[in-house]
C-alpha cells in the first residue's frame, strides 16, 4: 500500500526534527550532535513562531500523568497504532481521502509512541515505556483555558502531532468526499440495495381493512409500481375508503354468491 509511504515520512521526518532539537550522541558512529538546551527558544516568524525546546511527560497540552498512567498510556498508544494499522489495510481499497487521513494518524501515534517508549531507554532517564515526548513549535494563540490550565499561546507541539490533528479535520471535515468516492469505488452500494429491498417488501405487505358495517377483513396489498404522472395521488383518508368500498364489493359478492347457490338448492 502506497499510503503508508506518507506514514513513514511523517515518522521519519517527526524522529528527525526532534534529534535536532534534543540532540543525540552516538560514539560508535561519531555521531556528536548537542541541540538545543531544554527551555532554549529562538525566533523564527517573529514572535509568532518560535522553535521552543521542551518535553512533555504525559499527555497533550501539557496535562501531567502519575508514573502507573504514564505506563497504561504508553501501551494504549501501542494498542491504537496497532489498531490503526489493521484498519487501514482492511480498508486499503477503499477512499483515498481515507486512507490518506488514516495514514497520516498512523505516522503521528507512531512518532510520538516512540519517545514514550524508547526515549527512557536511549537517553537514559527512565524505563522502557518512561520516556517523554519531544515538543518544540511555538505558535502565539489567544488566550483560552482547558483541562484546568490557561494558556497564552498555542501549547507546544511537534510534527507528530500536527500530523494527528490534520487527519482527523480530514476525517471529520471531508467525509461527504468520501462517501462519495466510495459510492465511486463501489462501496455502499450493496446497503442501499439492502436497504431499496427491505422498504420494497415493506410496502408490499398486506393491510387488514374491515369494510364499515360488516364483520368481513379485506387483504389489502400495497403497491410500489410506479403511478403515471397524470394520475393525482391519494391521501391515507382515500386509500382506506377505497379499501372499505372494495371490502364490501367483496363482501356482497360472497353474499350474492350464498343467495346463488340457496336458490339452486330450491329449485333441485
Amino acid at each position: 500500500m502506497r499510503v503508508l509511504l506518507l506514514t513513514v515520512f511523517v515518522v521519519i521526518a517527526d524522529q528527525f526534527t526532534k534529534l535536532v532539537v534534543k540532540g543525540i550522541s552516538i560514539p560508535a558512529l561519531n555521531i556528536n550532535w548537542e541541540g538545543m538546551n531544554y527551555g532554549q527558544s529562538f525566533n523564527v516568524i517573529g514572535d509568532f513562531f518560535r522553535i521552543t525546546f521542551v518535553e512533555n511527560p504525559g499527555m497533550a497540552f501539557g496535562i501531567d500523568v502519575s508514573s502507573d498512567s504514564k505506563l497504561y498510556l504508553s501501551l494504549f498508544s501501542l494498542v491504537a497504532s496497532i489498531g490503526i494499522l489493521v484498519y487501514l489495510v482492511a480498508v486499503r481499497n477503499r477512499s483515498f481521502t481515507l486512507r490518506f487521513a488514516l495514514a497520516l494518524i498512523l505516522g503521528g501515534a507512531i512518532g510520538n509512541l516512540i519517545d514514550r517508549t524508547f526515549y527512557g531507554v536511549i537517553f537514559e532517564y527512565g524505563p522502557l515505556f518512561y520516556g517523554k515526548v519531544v515538543d518544540f513549535f511555538n505558535v502565539d494563540f489567544w488566550d483560552f483555558t482547558i483541562f484546568g490550565h490557561t494558556y497564552d499561546r498555542w501549547p507546544i507541539f511537534n510534527i507528530a502531532d500536527a500530523s494527528v490533528t490534520v487527519g482527523v479535520v480530514i476525517l471529520i471535515f471531508f467525509n461527504w468526499k468520501i462517501n462519495k468516492e466510495d459510492k465511486e469505488l463501489g462501496f455502499g452500494e450493496k446497503d442501499e440495495k439492502e436497504n431499496e429491498t427491505i422498504n420494497l417488501v415493506e410496502e408490499k405487505k398486506p393491510v387488514l381493512v374491515k369494510p364499515v358495517g360488516t364483520t368481513k377483513t379485506t387483504r389489502v396489498v400495497k403497491s410500489s409500481l410506479p403511478m403515471p404522472d397524470d394520475v393525482p395521488s391519494m391521501s391515507a383518508e382515500d386509500e382506506l375508503l377505497m379499501a372499505s368500498r372494495l371490502g364490501e364489493d367483496s363482501f356482497n359478492d360472497d353474499i350474492d354468491s350464498d343467495n346463488g347457490k340457496d336458490n339452486n338448492r330450491k329449485k333441485s
